[in-house]
């Protein structure tokens, strides 16, 4: 009975915070879903939603619809909403903040109408080397193929037909953004990802951007450089608020009230920054999904030009360095899910939890070889960069001599899925002597306790800690940016050691020698063998016919 009482209790305490608006509301657009993460003034889950959606190729690039991405909007909207009133009895009538989040970099291009000139191009895309070949060259500052300005100015290159109409363009969380408050505005790390920015100012490199104007096929164009970009603004800064026609296209029901006040719109990185707690210089985090990137907050910039490194800003402006793979569990989920398949054709249908939960405990038993036993596997579903590969084609290859096993098999499959990460993170740490005192672990598959964690470890040679946020992903990681709103009075980094992390428990892996050398051993194979990945593009079609 006491146990009884004091859950009623804490629901009407939460219902209280609901019809207070003490809560603030995080959605995040990811590669493979969208969700909505409503947390009260504790930094607690009150209610989530999501929706699954998937990229598609059109014309050859890999894109969403506006239509898909205003339905998942308010599907996962509804779904979070619908969930607060079934566990508290409250309608979202109001929220106390709301941020929105989604995939870095890419390409939403408008003219001066507001409308959308060409179908969006993800960060999949690896249409871009000669831009990023040619700005990388032009700035000595990396400009990698997914970033936004690269887009731009491959469609200059490309004599474009949009190209001399273009009114603005932003990323994804800018457009979602825009569209629900009329503000043009991006948070500093977002907009880090669509041209270079100054640490110190916050605001674009004026230097690049004279430098990009100045290019002749771009002097060329009736636009300037500045006046297409959305105003990046550092984390604590309020974005304007909900409008009555945002608020209709957020909640269709019309119960939600417009006047919400936004937080800056944020990038994945950043809020994978934010809910692992990495905000703060020296520190990093690995933040895995369907891509996958490691990313370390600088003392100072680098010394040289690197390829392999991107440098973004944290959503408070400081430097970072990050590496970012295009490819890390798609290739992974289509294996698990074979796996499934064949429980079910068999009679024993096995729940998701359960199925990952048993692949994944495979891969470190003990009678795994530390180096895979000769499997090798490569998960590229689309183009990667640092493995320099245009396109993609998922392969598994052995010798016929390699040992053949399950623990193996999912040894190899999540050795694959960390190997072109650990490519720029070496460039850091090893030729650039970038110091770390702690790494995170953020993302779902952390969430199996132990496997992915100890596999990190091994393949960066350095502890890997995992949060107990772990699992709760950047949508959450954006509702604590919202919630900053109301704090930012204190530095970002305060703030979350402070307020949101102060209790938060976590598990520390430290690098075993044996799995050490067992990756670098299968790293070594998996470099050796990428000349099959070129076969591949060449010989295999890129789309089913």
């Amino acid at each position: 009975m006491v146990q009884e009482q004091e859950l009623d209790d804490q629901v009407a305490l939460t219902a209280e915070k609901i019809r207070a608006g003490k809560t603030s509301l995080g959605i995040e657009f990811g590669s493979t879903r969208i969700k909505a993460v409503l947390i009260d003034d504790t930094y607690h889950t009150i209610a989530a939603g999501d929706y699954g959606w998937a990229s598609h190729l059109e014309d050859g690039l890999w894109s969403y619809t506006q239509e898909e991405i205003w339905h998942g909007l308010r599907s996962a909207y509804s779904s979070m909403a619908q969930n607060v009133e079934a566990a508290y009895g409250e309608k979202l009538i109001r929220v106390g903040h709301i941020g929105f989040s989604a995939m870095m970099h890419g390409y939403l291009a408008f003219d001066k109408n507001g409308e959308l000139l060409v179908p969006f191009r993800t960060w999949q895309n690896t249409n871009t080397s000669e831009a990023h070949e040619k700005l990388s060259e032009l700035f000595q500052y990396n400009i990698p193929e997914r970033w936004s300005i690269a887009h731009l100015y491959q469609a200059v290159l490309n004599d474009e037909e949009h190209i001399g109409k273009v009114d603005f363009f932003t990323t994804l969380a800018g457009y979602v953004h825009w569209k629900l408050t009329g503000k043009k505005v991006l948070g500093v790390g977002d907009a880090s990802g669509m041209f270079p920015i100054d640490p110190t100012t916050h605001t674009y490199e004026t230097e690049f951007i004279e430098k990009f104007n100045a290019i002749p096929e771009v002097a060329a164009q009736p636009w300037k450089l500045a006046d297409l970009l959305p105003e990046p603004l550092v984390a604590g800064t309020p974005a304007g608020t909900l409008t009555e026609e945002g608020a209709k296209l957020l909640d269709p029901t019309g119960t939600l009230q417009p006047g919400i006040t936004f937080a800056p719109p944020e990038g994945d990185a950043g809020t994978g920054m934010v809910a692992t707690n990495s905000v703060r210089v020296r520190t990093g985090n690995v933040s895995a999904g369907t891509s996958i990137f490691a990313m370390v907050v600088l003392e100072h910039k680098l010394e040289r030009l690197h390829p392999e490194v991107d440098l973004v800003t944290t959503p408070a402006g400081d430097l970072a360095g990050m590496s970012h793979a295009n490819n890390f569990t798609s290739d992974l989920n289509a294996w698990v899910g074979l796996f499934g398949q064949f429980a079910a054709a068999i009679g024993t249908p096995i729940d998701a939890g359960t199925l990952y939960g048993t692949l994944f405990r495979a891969a470190i038993a003990d009678d795994v070889d530390s180096n895979c036993g000769g499997l090798i596997n490569y998960p590229f579903r689309s183009g990667e960069f640092l493995a320099g590969l245009p396109e993609g084609r998922p392969l598994f290859a052995r010798g016929p001599e390699a040992r053949m096993s399950l623990g193996n098999f999912m040894r190899a499959q999540l050795f694959s899925a960390f190997s072109p990460v650990k490519i720029g993170m070496d460039v850091m740490t090893k030729d650039e002597g970038v110091a770390v005192d702690s790494l995170v672990g953020h993302g779902g598959i952390f969430t199996t306790p132990k496997v992915a964690q100890k596999i990190l470890a091994a393949a960066f040679d350095t502890p890997i800690k995992v949060m107990s946020t772990a699992a709760e992903g950047g949508a959450w990681g954006m509702a604590v940016l919202a919630d900053y709103l109301w704090h930012a009075d204190q530095p970002l980094d305060e703030f979350l050691d402070a307020r949101v992390f102060a209790d938060a428990a976590s598990t520390t892996e430290n690098p075993d020698e044996n799995d050490v050398a067992g990756f670098e051993e299968f790293f070594d194979r998996f470099r050796k063998g990428l000349p099959i990945e070129h076969t591949a593009i060449q010989t295999i079609d890129l789309e089913t016919k």
